[in-house]
């Protein structure tokens, strides 16, 4: 009949909920934190798509710029893409120290502390105009997308083991989706009766549900830890603030985790600087880049949750990460070959779609579960430097590279998107056949009566 596979969906859900309540707090985690995301996403996107130079730097900037000889209004996005790459880069050491250093119960609350307090001061620097703020506010951000999300992740490899994660991994991205489109929502509904600034505030009190849901969340990251033998997170972890980039570079699955970030941050990159300048040309104001911005999100996150809820955990657990790793790195090939051969506008927009959203449903699940069969150094210190430092040294990179292909037209720019894909499309396969030799749940953590590895 045809309503027995919602029903059924329905009746899963609802046991996973009863089996498991964990996955409330998981679920309204998410959703608050993808929620207060994307409230400030679209104002960032407009600040990026800006073609108003003195709405993003500080007059002092611009002025040295003119100075130097070149107006800092033609390289908008690659100087606020390098300032990320250089705020990433202090920072990657300083979350570093604190995970070493502290215990969990301690640097997860300081993280999002953090992040509120900055929201604060951005708060008052756009009522009192400070010069420059459009800038800072689009690398703040940036860095806090990554290093709030990966967090959260890190966090949730604590809660659920690899088996309970193909359970509920795919509910908690649904609900962060939900999150996700209801950002895009209430910046369309809020910003032009309340102001840029007040949705600050609205970001504010979903990070500040955030911390409600990591006090109650640690019970059960305390029990999984004690289940399965691990050193608990109650403990500081130790080791050098430096150890993830020695993870990564000896462990072979996490050196293709790695290159699978490079390469799928740079298709995103290039079609993010595409894509900027058909907003310039078509929406010219602050308010109408926002909303445009805001309707793409919302196109996206709508497609995410439909995969979401219809294959991704059934797809987890049939077929483990192979399909959910492989499929979008194909359908990218697949759509940059086609933007080459006809860069329209419509399409960019189409791919654009089409990537975040299989990025977010399928392949970001999929990476996510396999920190849930690793150890806790892997999950915090490797997992961060992949998601963080080289997210953004992808980002770095490949801004400056359509910068230069920009010159040469759209078709030049996706054809070379081509290989970007490519790239992708072997990482993910290299990440695939080596997290074969992983063990089914992360394996008890015998050392943790010994010194730490890094």
């Amino acid at each position: 009949m045809p309503r027995s596979v919602p029903t059924s969906r329905s009746l899963r859900f609802r046991h996973a909920l009863a089996a498991s309540p964990a996955l409330w707090w998981a679920l309204l985690y998410f959703f608050c934190l993808l929620c207060g995301y994307y409230v400030l996403r679209p104002v960032r996107d407009a600040m990026g798509a800006s073609a108003d130079p003195s709405a993003v730097f500080p007059q002092w900037l611009l002025v040295a710029g003119e100075r130097a000889g070149f107006a800092l209004g033609d390289y908008t996005l690659q100087l606020l893409f390098t300032g990320t790459f250089v705020a990433m880069l202090l920072l990657q050491p300083v979350y570093g120290a604190l995970v070493a250093r502290f215990p969990r119960r301690v640097f997860l609350p300081v993280v999002y502390l953090g992040f509120i307090a900055c929201l604060g001061g951005f708060w008052w620097a756009f009522h009192a105009g400070v010069p420059g703020r459009g800038g800072a506010f689009f690398i703040f951000i940036a860095v806090f997308n990554l290093f709030a999300v990966t967090v959260f992740w890190s966090f949730m490899a604590d809660v659920f083991d690899n088996a309970h994660a193909k359970q509920v991994y795919g509910y908690i991205g649904a609900g962060g989706t939900i999150g996700a489109l209801s950002g895009p929502a209430i910046t369309r509904l809020l910003v032009e009766q309340v102001g840029v600034a007040n949705l600050l505030l609205v970001s504010m009190g979903l990070l500040s549900v955030c911390l409600l849901c990591i006090v109650q969340l640690r019970p059960w990251a305390m029990a999984r830890e004690r289940a399965h033998r691990e050193a608990s997170g109650e403990r500081a972890m130790g080791g050098s603030v430096w150890a993830g980039l020695r993870l990564v570079a000896q462990d072979p699955l996490l050196r293709a985790l790695a290159l699978l970030m490079f390469f799928g941050v740079g298709v995103g990159t290039l079609l993010y600087n595409e894509q900027a300048a058909i907003v310039r040309r078509f929406y010219p104001t602050a308010e109408a880049a926002t909303r445009y911005y805001s309707t793409l999100d919302w196109a996206v996150n709508g497609l995410t949750i439909v995969i979401q809820l219809l294959l991704t955990r059934w797809l987890l657990r049939r077929y483990g990460v192979a399909p959910l790793l492989l499929l979008p790195a194909l359908a990218i090939l697949a759509g940059f070959a086609l933007l080459s051969a006809s860069p329209l506008p419509l399409l960019v927009a189409v791919v654009q779609v089409t990537t975040r959203a299989s990025e977010f449903s399928l392949a970001k699940p999929a990476r996510e579960t396999l920190y849930t069969r690793m150890d806790r150094e892997a999950r915090y210190k490797a997992k961060s430097v992949i998601d963080t430092a080289v997210y953004r040294t992808g980002d770095f990179s490949f801004v400056w590279l359509h910068k230069f292909l920009a010159g040469f037209g759209s078709s030049v720019v996706f054809a070379t998107g081509v290989v970007v894909a490519a790239g992708m499309a072997f990482g993910a396969w290299r990440v695939v056949r080596e997290q074969r030799g992983l063990p089914e749940n992360s394996p008890g953590d015998v050392a943790a009566a010994q010194p730490s590895r890094a």
